[in-house]
């Protein structure tokens, strides 16, 4: 088997049930009623973990050209950084139509 081969279904199905027990396990903490800082700073990587088994496999981004990969990575970076200083504004409008 070469090592650029997509799994199949056996595979995806063992990836489908690793996401539902991390979700699991999510809304386990949740309901342990942490303090809301323990429970993002636990959440938030687990999050992240699941975004990413869903991109490399359900997305097939796995198997695609590294560079691929790569090239999207500062280009998240710059729409994230360009929402954040976006979305303010948007608040200080919807305010002044308030008025």
């Amino acid at each position: 088997m070469a090592t650029n081969q997509e799994p199949g279904m056996k595979m995806y199905v063992g990836i489908w049930i690793g996401l539902i027990v991390i979700m699991l396990v999510e809304v386990f903490l949740t309901y342990q009623h942490m303090a809301p800082r323990s429970l993002i700073a636990c959440l938030l990587p687990l999050a992240f973990i699941e975004a990413g088994i869903g991109i490399a496999y359900f997305m097939h981004m796995k198997y695609e050209n590294p560079h691929l990969l790569w090239s999207l990575v500062p280009i998240t970076i710059f729409v994230l950084f360009m929402l954040d200083h976006i979305w303010p504004d948007a608040f200080r409008l919807a305010s002044m139509s308030m008025h």
